[in-house]
């Protein structure tokens, strides 16, 4: 398996471990436990990001084109309503 590829699935991983985290936190009960979740989803936000960055900078990773003013202005306004 390749640099790329290797990245490519760590991030997809720690995608998915982000989106559980996001469930458990929000379904959790006890604060103790809440805020645990809360330390590891932080930090494995951080470690997202950066694992993201090294991607991206290595050419791995090519994100979608920026929205333009008005696309953005339209969500707003389609969010507001």
């Amino acid at each position: 398996m390749d640099e790329k590829t290797m990245v490519n699935d760590i991030l997809a991983g720690v995608k998915s471990d982000l989106t559980a985290y996001e469930t458990a936190i929000t379904e959790c009960e006890n604060m103790g436990l809440r805020q645990t979740l809360q330390q590891i989803r932080n930090g494995d936000e951080s470690f997202q990001y950066e694992l993201f960055k090294v991607a991206q900078a290595k050419g791995y990773y090519q994100p979608a084109a920026k929205a333009t003013v008005t696309e953005i202005d339209n969500v707003k306004n389609q969010v507001q309503q």
